[in-house]
């Protein structure tokens, strides 16, 4: 969208650009690695970059010497996630006064919720800046799948999501299907790019230990919520279990419904299925490396689809392939890509995937899965095309 400028550059000085985003690395989860590779990209474009996000335990690692990072405490749940409603005010709020005290500034680039999306569109007509969005999912759609959520905020999350979308000078989507999506909401626009998504291949890697972890196991590293469905792996591992005794089923996980699926764990007493704290980027990939596959699930008629978990990519970066449970478009990259174990988000069909994989059967080469990854899914290459997108909205 254009707008005129009162602010100009001085010339000479490099472009300051700042990224609002409540998960930022040190945090082990996508959207914090996603911020990262942008920041690295648009610092190699030649832009100085400060970004406003959250305090963390291990914030003080550094990657960049000409980053500056300025963290505020916020609201976090007993799992230490930056999640809800109290949680994203308690970062937004404090965040208008961030971004207006920014000097200079030239261009912001703001990940979602929607409601920080809003913080920052008013803070960006006010400071006569462009902003982008990086819109890697659409928090609308996963609001009208959750249960119990009030019809008003329904409406107040898609209308802020749409309004959002519709004046930023850039919009980033991460998959054909995301940005299908959005499509349909907002209609095509020019601003709205397909930059892709991916993972660390330099941490993801075939290369390094593997977890230490003894008998054949699988891994489900990431969010467990409603949309994902991952109980659907716990029902079908214990049939598995039954003629693979010796197998285990370890989650790395957090989000809404891990309490609940471990509690049910416990109290029908299925043996093999643990649930550990999360753990550096790194040591998830020494673990996937170890594994017999990683595992993925989209639970079906929610309108999520479209959805590309990281943690597709995350596995086959290490050379392992993966389980994923659901339609669309995840299940259709692993069965076209022969990357794993495509399946129905069914009991009988994962126990089946399960079987086979453990038994080795149809198991893919480690070769052609970080080969593939490398190709299709590096988040550095992503992130190049989403920071070129940026630099391109201060030429307008």
């Amino acid at each position: 969208m254009a707008r005129s400028r009162t602010a100009r550059r001085r010339p000479g000085r490099p472009p300051h650009v700042v990224v609002a985003t409540r998960l930022f690395t040190p945090e082990p989860v996508a959207a914090a690695f996603r911020q990262e590779a942008l920041v690295l990209a648009l610092e190699r474009a030649g832009a100085e970059v400060t970004v406003l996000t959250t305090t963390a335990p291990g914030a003080g690692r550094v990657r960049s010497r000409s980053r500056k990072v300025s963290r505020w405490p916020v609201k976090r749940d007993h799992q230490g996630q930056v999640r809800g409603y109290l949680s994203y005010l308690s970062f937004d709020l404090p965040l208008a006064l961030r971004l207006l005290a920014q000097r200079p500034m030239d261009a912001l680039v703001l990940e979602p919720p929607p409601t920080t999306g809003m913080v920052g569109m008013v803070a960006a007509a006010i400071r006569r800046v462009p902003y982008t969005f990086y819109a890697a999912d659409v928090w609308s759609d996963a609001t009208d799948s959750v249960d119990g959520v009030p019809s008003l905020v329904r409406s107040a999350v898609r209308w802020a999501e749409k309004t959002v979308w519709k004046r930023a000078d850039a919009v980033l989507t991460i998959s054909p299907g995301v940005q299908h999506r959005i499509e349909e909401l907002i209609g095509r626009r020019a601003s709205l790019t397909m930059v892709g998504n991916g993972v660390d291949t330099e941490t993801f890697t075939t290369a390094g230990e593997d977890g230490g972890e003894t008998a054949p196991y699988v891994v489900y590293a990431g969010t467990v919520s409603e949309w994902q469905g991952a109980e659907v792996f716990v029902d079908a591992f214990a049939r598995v279990r039954v003629d693979h005794p010796g197998a285990r089923l370890l989650f790395f996980s957090e989000g809404s419904g891990r309490d609940e699926l471990e509690a049910r764990v416990r109290a029908e007493g299925i043996e093999g299925i643990e649930f550990r704290d999360k753990i550096p980027p790194s040591q998830v990939a020494a673990h996937l490396r170890g594994a017999v596959a990683g595992l993925s699930s989209i639970t079906p008629g929610q309108g999520y689809e479209f959805a590309l978990p990281t943690k597709i990519y995350a596995a086959t970066a290490t050379g392992t392939p993966v389980i994923h449970a659901g339609e669309g478009a995840a299940h259709d990259r692993i069965r076209d890509n022969h990357l794993g174990w495509a399946c129905d988000h069914d009991v009988e069909a994962v126990a089946a995937a399960l079987d086979r994989a453990l038994r080795g059967e149809g198991r893919p080469s480690r070769e052609h899965l970080r080969s593939w990854t490398l190709q299709n899914a590096s988040l550095a290459g992503c992130a190049a095309a989403g920071a070129s997108q940026v630099m391109a909205s201060l030429r307008r």
